[in-house]
């Protein structure tokens, strides 16, 4: 009995510290991980037009390097629309950034939104 008491104790004792690391994982370091893809703007969209359920599994949740042409910007907000049709969230609002300059971003693609008909990424930096 005492046997059994201590296996099923051991047993209780592993499951919550799995159930713990599996709940408390370490954040995504997106500055840090190795890009998927290295891709335009222009290109992405081709990519969606095409068959956006294959660009989903391809793009989706990955770190990407993309570029294009600046827009508009609300660096209060840390806002970049990128070529009309890519919102981006950058993680530093303090750069040096002008409407019309091309620009190169590392981050993590979020996905398509249907409804305003863009393309959205966060946790940007600008690569130089």
């Amino acid at each position: 009995m005492k046997k059994k008491l201590l296996i099923f104790g051991f047993f209780i004792i592993f499951s919550g510290i799995l159930l713990y690391n599996y709940i408390y994982k370490e954040h995504r370091n997106i500055a840090n991980e190795e890009e998927s893809f290295v891709v335009s703007v222009i290109d992405l969209k081709h990519d969606y037009l095409k068959n956006d359920s294959i660009a989903n599994a391809k793009y989706l949740d990955k770190t990407i390097i993309i570029y294009g042409k600046i827009t508009s910007m609300d660096l209060s907000n840390k806002m970049l629309m990128i070529d009309t049709s890519l919102s981006a969230v950058i993680k530093d609002a303090n750069l040096k950034l002008k409407q019309n300059d091309s620009i190169k971003m590392k981050g993590r693609f979020i996905g398509y939104d249907d409804l305003l008909e863009e393309f959205k990424m966060d946790e940007c930096s600008v690569i130089e």
